[in-house]
C-alpha cells in the first residue's frame, strides 16, 4: 500500500451495519481495500419502516463481525490500522451507541486513535473520495432523513445554503410507497413505478417556488398525493395499477421540478464565491434517483461547472464514507477519547440557526 494512512470505518446510524478499510497516500487517489454492508431490510419489513430497537440489536450483533470482515477483505489486522474512524451521530441513537461503542473497544483494545465522525460529512466528502474534487464545492446532500444544500469548503468547514424544512426526500418517497402499497425502502420502488406511468395526469404543486432560496418542503406535495389516491379510489372503488404507477410518475416529477430549480439557486449563491473549479456534487440514498441526477447533470452543462454523482453503492449509507472522512480529519489533528458521545442530532453549519428548530438534544438540522 506503500505510505499513507488507512482507516478502518464503522457505520451504524440506521439499518446498514458496514464497516470498511480505506487507505490513502497524499497525492494518490484514496483506496477503497475493503467495504462490507450487512443490511436488515428482512427484519424490518413487516413493520413497514425501520423499527430503531430492533435496528440497534442488529448492530450490535453484527458490528464486530462485518469489522472482520472487512479487515480479512483487506488483508489486514486490526493493529495495522493507523486509526478507527466511526459515526458519532446523526442517527438513530441505538445504532450510533452501538458503533461507538464498538469502536471505542476496537481503539481501546489495539492501542489505536479514534476519530468520531459526522455521518452527512461523511456522504459530504464522498465526492473527495470517488472523484478527488477539490474544495470547495457544492453538495446538495439528499437522503433518507436530510436534504441540504451546502458549500464544503474543508473536512470540518460546511456553508448552509438552504434545505427542507420538514420531510426530507428521502422521508417522502418512503411514506408515498406506503401510502400506495409499495415495499420499502420506497424510493427505489417509486422510482420503479414512476417509469411506467404518465407524469402529467395528476397535477402536483411544486412547494416553495414561489419564494426565494434554497429552502424546500415536501409534507404538502406527500399530503397531495394521498388526496389524490383517495380521490381515485372513491371514484374507482379502488387503486389500479395503472393509477399506482401515473401517481409515483407525478411524485417523482415535481419533487425532481423542485430539487432542479432549487439547485439552479444554490449555484448562484455558490458561483458569487467565484469558486476556481465549480462542481456540483450529489450524494446520500435519493442520490440514486435516476431522473434526479440526469436532471442536475443537465443543469450544469453550459455552466462550465462539474457535475459529480458517486457510484450508487457509495451513495447510500456505507463504512468507506466514514473511513475516508476519517483521514481528512485525522491529518486536521482531530482525536477523540474514550469520552466521545454518540448523538441523535449533530448540523454540519453550527453558525446558523438550526432549519427544524432545537429539541431537548440539541440541533436538529
Amino acid at each position: 500500500m506503500g505510505e499513507g494512512l488507512t482507516v478502518l470505518g464503522l457505520e451504524s446510524s440506521c439499518d446498514d451495519t458496514a464497516a470498511a478499510v480505506v487507505h490513502h497516500a497524499e497525492g494518490q487517489s484514496p483506496e477503497i481495500l475493503s467495504s462490507v454492508v450487512f443490511g436488515q431490510a428482512e427484519l424490518h419489513d413487516a413493520f413497514g419502516g425501520v423499527v430503531p430497537e430492533i435496528a440497534a440489536r442488529a448492530h450490535a450483533e453484527k458490528l464486530d463481525v462485518c469489522a472482520a470482515e472487512a479487515l480479512k477483505r483487506a488483508d489486514m489486522r486490526l493493529g495495522a490500522a493507523d486509526a478507527i474512524a466511526v459515526t458519532a451521530g446523526p442517527g438513530l441513537i441505538g445504532g450510533v451507541i452501538s458503533g461507538v461503542m464498538c469502536a471505542k473497544g476496537l481503539a481501546a483494545g489495539a492501542g489505536l486513535p479514534l476519530v468520531g465522525v459526522n455521518h452527512l460529512a461523511g456522504h459530504a466528502l464522498t465526492p473527495r473520495l470517488t472523484d478527488g474534487l477539490d474544495y470547495p464545492y457544492l453538495m446538495l446532500l439528499v437522503s433518507g432523513g436530510h436534504c441540504q444544500f451546502l458549500i464544503v469548503r474543508g473536512c470540518n468547514e460546511f456553508k448552509r445554503l438552504g434545505g427542507t424544512i420538514d420531510d426530507a426526500p428521502g422521508e417522502a418517497f418512503d411514506k408515498v410507497a406506503r401510502l400506495l402499497g409499495l415495499p420499502q425502502p420506497g424510493g427505489p420502488a417509486v422510482e420503479a413505478e414512476a417509469a411506467r406511468g404518465d407524469p402529467e395526469r395528476f397535477s402536483f404543486p411544486r412547494p416553495l417556488l414561489d419564494r426565494p432560496g434554497c429552502d424546500m418542503s415536501f409534507s404538502g406535495l406527500k399530503t397531495a398525493l394521498l388526496r389524490a389516491r383517495d380521490e381515485v379510489m372513491r371514484r374507482r372503488g379502488g387503486l389500479g395499477t395503472r393509477d399506482r404507477a401515473d401517481l409515483c410518475a407525478g411524485f417523482q416529477a415535481a419533487v425532481r421540478e423542485v430539487m432542479r430549480e432549487k439547485t439552479r439557486r444554490a449555484l448562484d449563491a455558490y458561483f458569487a464565491e467565484h469558486p476556481p473549479q465549480p462542481a456540483l456534487a450529489v450524494a446520500g440514498g435519493v442520490a440514486a434517483n435516476t431522473p434526479l441526477r440526469e436532471a442536475l447533470k443537465t443543469l450544469t452543462e453550459g455552466l462550465d461547472t462539474r457535475f459529480v454523482a458517486p457510484p450508487l453503492p457509495l451513495c447510500t449509507d456505507n463504512a468507506a464514507m466514514i473511513a475516508y472522512a476519517g483521514i481528512e480529519l485525522f491529518r486536521a489533528g482531530h482525536r477523540d477519547d474514550m469520552s466521545l458521545a454518540a448523538r441523535p442530532r449533530w448540523p454540519l453549519d453550527t453558525a446558523q440557526a438550526a432549519m427544524l428548530g432545537h429539541g431537548k438534544k440539541g440541533a436538529k438540522a
